[in-house]
């Protein structure tokens, strides 16, 4: 065979490949980001009451979320829009919290760290308006 045929069809194969991981992956739409923590998806048990945030105002929410690997989620606006910005006052002690627009709320993701079963909480104050959303949170197998 001839190097040039070698390489051409070695090119086709590598062209071939990359196609096809686009067309595994649907297009995000258009205006909205995606994130890492949206690639993992969401625990298959989790609970999280409605929650309302009043600003200058604490809010206790309470999070039951089982250790699959997925995250659980409290979907908070302000007036129909997201807030601006989500601060981490409190971290987790036993998993990871995300906060971040989609579309016209804010989400504030919990994602339990590998392996663990019990009790956690965090602390977020969103802005404007500065409410604080406190959140107990129980872990599960």
């Amino acid at each position: 065979m001839s190097i040039h045929r070698l390489a051409t069809l070695g090119g086709g194969l590598a062209l071939t490949a990359l196609l096809a991981g686009c067309v595994e992956r649907p297009a995000p739409v258009a205006g909205t980001r995606l994130y890492a923590i949206d690639q993992g998806g969401t625990a298959r048990q989790c609970k999280v009451g409605p929650v309302t945030l009043t600003a200058g105002k604490e809010t206790n929410a309470a999070m039951a979320v089982g250790n699959d690997g997925g995250r659980c989620s409290i979907v908070v606006a302000q007036d129909g829009h997201p807030y601006s910005a989500g601060l981490l006052t409190t971290p987790a002690t036993h998993g990871k919290v995300y906060v971040h627009a989609v579309g016209d709320d804010t989400r504030v993701d919990y994602t339990p760290d590998t392996g663990f079963v019990g009790a956690d909480a965090f602390t977020v104050t969103l802005l404007p308006g500065r409410p604080v959303l406190r959140v107990g949170v129980t872990v599960t197998r």
